[in-house]
């Protein structure tokens, strides 16, 4: 199992269109992704699933918990945390 923590900066946070993307890039993976968010608390939920991710409510300046377990771990906490830390640092 590969995890990373990371803090969220885009000003929306994951909600609506950034949760999308997040979770179109993790069903790419065959691993099973699981996030949380620690600044709110509460449970992992899966980070390939829209509803869940946005139940979490992440939110600028929140820290989240990202968890990969099978064949591809390595590749999908790579590209998630690339996701968070670049491409939604790029948007306005």
């Amino acid at each position: 199992m590969k995890e990373t923590t990371l803090t969220v900066k885009h000003k929306v946070g994951l909600h609506a269109r950034p949760a999308a993307k997040f979770v179109k890039a993790a069903k790419q993976f065959d691993s099973d992704i699981q996030i949380s968010n620690i600044t709110r608390g509460g449970d992992r939920v899966s980070a390939k699933s829209l509803v869940s991710l946005v139940k979490i409510a992440v939110a600028c300046g929140h820290q989240v918990h990202i968890t990969a377990d099978g064949s591809d771990e390595d590749q999908a906490i790579d590209a998630l945390t690339e996701f968070i830390v670049n491409t939604m640092e790029e948007q306005p």
